[in-house]
């Protein structure tokens, strides 16, 4: 396992703007890996006529909308707990548990690693193998587990690589991390986006297992990362306890909680999202597989990584190539175990998606 101490917190529109001299309200987003949709139509209509919400608090269990939740995610009520978007759950989480030693399977998201190093703990990378196509090998992972390890983070599908784990390999990991009595925290973000949710979701072992916590938000998935509306998922009774002491109370305000329980109901957007990113996702994927210059990695997220194969092009380029024309990709050079040869860019409308391609491919 690597030690690795890079961090980075993703591209900086202000930034970007002052370089390029282009208007951060005329640079579409192709890193954020938000919903193209947008604002749920029927949440845009709704919310407005219960502006008067503010004026009351909000219950302080919020029952209503971990119902909601509940019942969306398949799982029960008494097992979710909601926060101010999910970095809040992991920042309690990890203060909890206190890891001295967490396994981060990478490369990934850089906030777990922050967190931990603000709880004194030190993190550690399992990398994903690029002759893998960053597939987990779970044998060769939990072989390198041990009682010295706390924690293992896993985000699935993972940000940046889109690969996925599915529940049968999650299963597998649990109980070897058991037999060690190490917590997994599993972030699923993305597993919304996914063809195959149902496979890779590991919801269902929360009833099986009391060393795994799930966290999910609606940043992503329903287009609204202000929201600040997070979830767990947990079967440990303990730690919900814990968490919910430490937690501050009404951390998510009254229109949150109305917005939240319209998202969670709203099947037609739920249904129009999916099949968006389903049948753009399959169609870029098709273009670039078949391109000399590029290797693309099957993608389980709204989002894909490419490797770059031609010597005299790097991500820069490239991304200094897309942002002159409005549109800002990933340069994934500053995640652990990537370099200059690897971008990452979201699955948008199919007008901007054409759009990309032809600055890519051009």
């Amino acid at each position: 396992m690597i030690k690795h101490t890079d961090h980075f917190h993703g591209s900086d529109l202000e930034k970007i703007e002052r370089i390029y001299g282009i208007k951060k309200e005329d640079i579409v987003s192709f890193s954020a890996n938000v919903n193209p949709l947008g604002v749920s139509p029927k949440l845009r209509s709704t919310l407005a006529s219960h502006i008067d919400a503010i004026t009351t608090y909000p219950d302080r269990e919020y029952t209503s909308l971990r119902n909601c939740i509940a019942e969306y995610a398949g799982t029960e009520a008494d097992h979710v707990i909601v926060g101010n978007g999910s970095t809040e759950l992991i920042s309690l989480f990890i203060q909890i548990k206190h890891p001295k030693k967490a396994v981060v399977i990478g490369p990934t998201y850089s906030e777990y690693e922050r967190e931990i190093s603000l709880g004194g703990g030190t993190t550690l990378y399992y990398p994903l193998k690029e002759e893998n196509d960053f597939i987990l090998d779970v044998e060769d992972f939990t072989s390198s587990l041990n009682e010295s390890v706390d924690l293992v983070v896993i985000c699935n599908p993972n940000n940046p690589t889109s690969s996925c784990i599915n529940r049968q390999t999650m299963r597998r990991i649990l109980d070897v991390c058991k037999r060690y009595d190490i917590f997994v925290m599993v972030d699923e973000t993305y597993v919304e986006f996914a063809n195959n949710m149902e496979e890779i979701t590991a919801v269902s072992l929360t009833n099986y297992y009391n060393n795994i916590i799930i966290l999910r938000g609606t940043s992503k998935f329903f287009a609204a990362p202000g929201l600040r509306l997070g979830y767990a998922i947990t079967g440990n009774t303990d730690l919900i306890k814990l968490i919910n002491t430490r937690k501050n109370p009404w951390t998510i305000n009254s229109l949150a909680v109305i917005a939240g329980e319209i998202m969670f109901t709203d099947q037609e957007y739920i249904k129009e999202t999916k099949e968006l990113i389903s049948s753009e996702r399959d169609r870029i994927y098709e273009i670039l597989k078949n391109h000399p210059d590029f290797k693309v990695y099957q993608p389980s997220g709204n989002f894909m990584l490419v490797k770059l194969l031609r010597s005299d092009i790097t991500s820069q380029d490239l991304f200094d190539k897309a942002i002159r024309q409005g549109m800002m990709i990933r340069d994934c050079s500053t995640f652990p175990f990537l370099d200059n040869k690897y971008i990452r860019f979201c699955i948008m409308s199919r007008e901007m998606n054409d759009k990309l391609l032809s600055c890519l491919l051009s």
